[in-house]
């Protein structure tokens, strides 16, 4: 035996895994900045780093879908996907808004409930949404039907429930103390917030560690003694609670809310977890990675805006950002299985 490994305990490839595997992500991260710092040199003549302006507002974007993509992320660890968060959003939105009127507006919905304090509008966003993941995760834990079809059907009753709830009509005069919630930089304090308790709960509580086990082998899980179906019921409950969070934040920050909003919210957040390194097939994935990924689209979108590249480009380049990382993802699994 290696003598070094006998007396430390640590092979050379163990080592070499001391740095977080995030740190990759992280580098990719400033060489993109970097790119478009130069560009922007180049052909605008402007510093892309520089201005405080451009990147306060590309924060305040990604917040929204930071909050999506960390339960996203947890479900993706099980090994499942979740289609439906983006109109759970915009579900939410329109009821949390409903009853977040102000007196003052001639046209309140409910106008018996109007003034009502901040926590009722966003008790009820947080339930709507809670209601909609527990729908999804009963679906796939107790009907076993794949996740796919679970949280499709689920987004398009949710988009066609946000545009019946008021006809179409868009959902105005919401009241300060509801709006606070969105403004400044309150939108990151609650996702850097949301992000800080399930970093904490994946790697360090029995939540996580169920979480990975199912994603890593729901054979194994299951004879473990790890009730999956419940476990699943819960990720995907806590993964709709998280949508109607992002929701009530999207309708504050927005002061009004329409049945339109949250529309491909999903696809970004499940790029954000797969650029931040969760693996599709399930039981690889952290937190601070999912941030840095959300960051990361964020950087990519205000760059394009500031090198005023068409929005048809943006997309299409976004694609293939996501279907690279995906090619990554699968290589370093192969890499694995074979270590």
């Amino acid at each position: 035996m290696n003598t070094e490994v006998a007396v430390t305990g640590i092979t050379p490839t163990a080592s070499k895994r001391r740095i977080p595997p995030e740190f990759n992500i992280f580098v990719v991260l400033v060489g993109i900045a970097l790119v478009y710092e130069v560009l922007g040199w180049i052909f605008i003549g402007q510093s892309f780093l520089m201005n405080t302006q451009r990147l306060t507002i590309m924060i305040l974007q990604v917040a929204v879908i930071g909050i999506i993509s960390v339960g996203v992320t947890q479900v993706i660890i099980t090994g499942g996907i979740d289609l439906s968060s983006g109109s759970v959003v915009g579900v939410t939105a329109m009821i949390a808004a409903s009853v977040a009127q102000a007196s003052t507006w001639p046209r309140a919905l409910y106008p018996s409930l109007t003034d009502l304090p901040a926590i009722v509008p966003i008790g009820l966003g947080l339930c709507v949404g809670l209601l909609a993941g527990f729908i999804n995760g009963w679906l796939i834990a107790k009907t076993k039907i794949p996740p796919f079809i679970a949280t499709l059907g689920m987004m398009v009753s949710a988009r066609g429930l946000s545009k019946w709830y008021t006809k179409g009509q868009p959902v105005s005069g919401l009241s300060d103390q509801f709006n606070f919630i969105g403004t400044g930089i309150w939108p990151v304090v609650v996702f850097l917030t949301v992000a800080f308790i399930f970093h904490i709960a994946l790697r360090y509580t029995r939540y996580g560690k169920f979480t990975y086990a199912i994603g890593a082998n729901v054979q194994a899980a299951r004879v473990s003694g790890i009730n999956v179906e419940a476990h699943l019921i819960k990720v995907y409950a806590i993964a709709g609670m998280l949508a109607g969070l992002a929701g009530v934040v999207t309708a504050a920050r927005a002061q009004t809310a329409q049945a339109g909003m949250g529309v491909m919210y999903e696809l970004d957040a499940i790029a954000a977890a797969v650029i931040g390194g969760t693996s599709l097939t399930g039981g690889v994935g952290r937190i601070t990675g999912t941030v840095i990924g959300t960051v990361i689209l964020g950087v990519m979108t205000s760059g394009f805006t500031f090198l005023r590249v068409d929005a048809y480009y943006q997309e299409i380049v976004k694609g293939l950002i996501i279907i690279a990382a995906v090619v990554v993802d699968v290589y370093r699994q192969k890499k694995r299985k074979t270590v």
